[in-house]
């Protein structure tokens, strides 16, 4: 069940967001005005976990925004973040599902949620951007009609994590 996150079940937001294993990176290639991209499997894998967003409440009232709880026996296992984006589309800032619940077309689920809601605001489609060595978030984006739309170098290079690259995924609608 899908419920818009609202002031009674705020206390979810966060829930979902658990470590991932980074098992490797996609290279992106860019000729002729395409996109592609091959993989790089790393010999270690490694966890990782994005730090918990504070929340901005005004993601509740605003009709530019919204956050959308996946439950499952009452729990919430999953969520997704989005807003429109100044460039028509609608941009998801977040989303993620509970460890144990990953595989089970949930994320699927939520993100046909985020198309439903974008599509009721008339845009024109979907956009994320994740980082390159989020393998497997990738492969999900590209299974689930998303598209590179650019590649972004410089984005993380002032952090520890400065050999990574932002991927910017687009889904459009037809």
């Amino acid at each position: 069940m899908i419920i818009k996150m609202t002031h009674s079940n705020i206390h979810d937001y966060n829930k979902s967001n658990e470590s991932f294993t980074v098992t490797g990176r996609i290279i992106p290639k860019y000729e002729d005005g395409i996109w592609s991209y091959t993989e790089e499997l790393f010999s270690e894998q490694y966890n990782k976990q994005y730090d918990k967003e504070d929340l901005e409440i005004s993601y509740i009232d605003d009709e530019n925004k919204a956050i959308y709880l996946y439950y499952f026996d009452d729990n919430c296992i999953g969520q997704i973040k989005l807003r429109t984006h100044w460039n028509g589309y609608a941009f998801i800032e977040d989303i993620s599902v509970a460890q144990k619940m990953r595989g089970k077309a949930i994320g699927a689920t939520l993100l046909n949620k985020a198309a439903e809601w974008a599509k009721q605001n008339k845009l024109i489609g979907l956009v994320l951007e994740t980082q390159d060595v989020n393998l497997l978030a990738c492969r999900f984006y590209a299974k689930n009609n998303f598209i590179i739309g650019a590649v972004d170098t410089m984005i993380y290079s002032n952090f520890p994590t400065a050999n990574e690259k932002a991927i910017y995924w687009y889904q459009k609608f037809c």
